[in-house]
């Protein structure tokens, strides 16, 4: 629960929770003596500190509060109690009950106003300006269901249990030989050679003798029972389903057409070269140049660019950028140029190369398109009508069949299909609509009762019934001999390479080495350099590498292979520490996680040593009063 407590602690509710209800301890199991109707109203009784009922049920309400938040529901009381949220309170209490009697043995305390100071210092109560705000303070503490009193009770309970708590754990860091050995631990690398056995070493496999067969399948029998099958017909409801361009009249086509031209127009398109000039006068004497006879090209040359410099592309006139060239080009014949243009980038001017005129595509080209269109939208315009027709006919009485004939829907009909959508040959249905939540409800319906529709987005219906239940069975080894062989073989060739790699095993063991082994077997004896311990190896997978790195430096071994159901007989030949490794080595957020777990085994002990010594006892009938207020 702490973890939980910890990953919602990015809110405030959440870190003032954290704050008064386990501080900054971990969350221990409860030892001592347990003590059934103690009598009174106190839940927990640690020597001369005692814990009551309204406190527990406080406790409980806001880790309740909590975790509810944390999956994003209101938590039942049912599911608090499959959650151990009532003993994850307790074990708090309890820990906090042993905390505040040590602390009152040893005379600890801390004034009123220390209390005041840590409450100011809280962020949770800080308003924009970093500053102390009562206002965020009351709304904290009403979205926790605290008084105000309340919190400073505890914000006092809570600094003195970090006086003990402090004094065990802070500043307390693991030593620097722990860090450097898991460096080395985490660092090391390896070179392994091995050999992959394959399957093949120990194919074919003969057909098995009728009496293994019967009592291989006989001890897997459940594995190849048939499965509930059931007969389904639906009726899928969206636009395209009730659509009817026969519906939609010429003059309504034509008028859509006008209305809509733009759509099939597709406008006129030039390609445009503009040169653009430092001044006025050498745009002017370029225009001379050209009306002496040179051409655009050579113009191009001699301001020292090239054609590719001054290509702009095939553009439609909205989308040139500079107005005055957009206006200026398309006034332009193919091949022409034009007079000098005040351009937003100066002087310029413009040659047209290409002109693709504007076409617009006839009624002819678009009629069936539009057709279809008007008619989709009608069926958009009239789908809740018609499924409140076929609700209606229904209602009346009639057949899933004879409801949809009166609407001219399709009804679909499914003869067997399993809650996989998968027919009796193995084949898959694929083509259903909303497969997976059509059959879970299908699978959940009784047989030929109406149900509610399946909703398709936010636009279409299926209705479904449920025609005919085929109860799940047993079969009989001849319905799947072929595949009951099948499997069978694939057991046996894996049994019979395990015992040969078992056997290859010991010989390496022994002393054969991998290249006679992998002579043998006519097969490649590979070796894999600067394997690392947490590496997803393609050729040993994460599975080979942990056994890679469970055997000593020339320790052999056995592994699957990662594909192919091969094996593979491996020996590390050598073993690489990692240069330099110390605690510099390791992430901070490692070294620093590290040391608070050191530091909560410490608190743990304390608090375990705590509740010994002071006999914890703790009253069930009141834990029990105190929830059903």
């Amino acid at each position: 629960m702490l973890d939980s407590l910890r990953k919602a602690a990015g809110t405030w509710v959440a870190k003032l929770l954290l704050l008064l209800l386990v501080g900054s301890f971990a969350v221990w199991g409860i030892s001592g003596q347990l003590v059934t109707g103690m009598g009174g109203n106190s839940v927990i009784v640690a020597g001369g500190t005692e814990v009551s009922a309204t406190d527990y049920r406080l406790a409980y309400d806001r880790q309740l509060s909590v975790m509810s938040q944390q999956f994003g529901t209101r938590i039942t009381r049912d599911q608090a109690t499959a959650l151990g949220i009532d003993n994850q309170v307790l074990a708090q209490l309890v820990a906090g009950a042993v905390l505040d009697e040590q602390a009152r043995k040893l005379g600890l305390g801390v004034s009123r106003d220390r209390v005041a100071a840590l409450t100011v210092e809280d962020p949770a109560f800080q308003g924009p300006d970093g500053r102390f705000d009562r206002n965020q303070f009351d709304y904290v503490l009403r979205q926790v269901g605290m008084r105000p009193e309340d919190y400073l009770t505890n914000r006092e309970q809570v600094a003195v249990r970090q006086q003990i708590v402090e004094a065990v754990s802070d500043g307390l860091t693991a030593p620097d030989a722990f860090f450097r050995a898991l460096a080395l631990y985490e660092g090391e690398d390896r070179t392994v050679d091995f050999v992959v056995l394959p399957s093949s070493l120990v194919e074919p496999i003969e057909d098995p003798s009728a009496d293994v067969l019967a009592k291989w399948f006989e001890d897997r029998k459940a594995n190849y029972g048939a499965p509930e099958y059931r007969k389904i017909s639906y009726v899928k409801l969206e636009p395209e389903d009730i659509a009817d361009e026969s519906a939609i009249t010429d003059d309504q086509v034509a008028k859509d057409y006008e209305a809509s031209k733009a759509r099939y127009t597709t406008a006129e398109t030039r390609r445009i070269e503009q040169l653009v000039f430092a001044s006025e006068e050498a745009a002017q004497a370029a225009a001379d140049s050209l009306k002496a006879g040179s051409t655009f090209d050579q113009v191009v040359a001699a301001e020292g660019k090239s054609m590719g410099d001054v290509q702009m592309g095939a553009l439609t006139k909205d989308k040139v950028p500079d107005p005055a060239v957009a206006e200026a080009a398309f006034k332009l014949q193919a091949n022409e140029v034009s007079p000098i243009i005040k351009g937003s980038f100066g002087p310029m001017l413009v040659r047209v190369t290409e002109i693709t005129p504007e076409t617009v595509k006839s009624l002819d080209d678009v009629k069936t398109e539009i057709r279809k269109a008007l008619a989709l939208a009608e069926a958009n315009r009239i789908l809740l009508d018609v499924h409140d027709s076929y609700e209606d006919a229904r209602a009346g009485g009639d057949s899933l069949q004879d409801a949809a004939t009166k609407l001219n829907l399709k009804v679909t009909t499914i003869d067997a299909i399993d809650r996989t959508a998968q027919r009796p040959d193995g084949t898959i249905v694929d083509d259903i609509p909303e497969s997976a939540a059509l059959l879970a409800a299908a699978f959940e319906s009784e047989a030929n009762v109406e149900n509610d529709p399946i909703n398709i987005g936010s636009n279409g219906f299926v209705f479904f019934e449920v025609e005919g239940i085929t109860p799940a069975r047993e079969r009989m080894l001849d319905e799947v001999r072929e595949k009951v062989v099948a499997d069978w073989k694939v057991a046996e060739v894996a049994a019979r390479l395990g015992a040969k790699a078992t056997e290859l095993e010991k010989r390496l063991k022994d002393g054969a080495t991998l290249d006679t082994i992998a002579a043998e077997l006519k097969l490649e004896k590979q070796t894999k350099r600067g394997l690392k311990r947490q590496a997803d190896d393609a050729d040993f997978g994460r599975t080979g590498v942990a056994a890679a790195f469970g055997v000593p430096e020339k320790g052999v071994g056995l592994t699957p292979a990662p594909t192919d159901g091969g094996q593979i007989l491996f020996q590390v030949s050598e073993v690489f520490e990692p240069a330099g490794a110390d605690a510099s080595t390791l992430p901070e957020q490692t070294r620093t996680s590290l040391s608070q777990g050191l530091a909560d085994d410490l608190l743990d002990q304390l608090v375990a040593r705590l509740q010994a010594e002071y006999d914890v006892e703790v009253d069930q009938g009141a834990i029990q009063r105190a929830l059903s207020f």
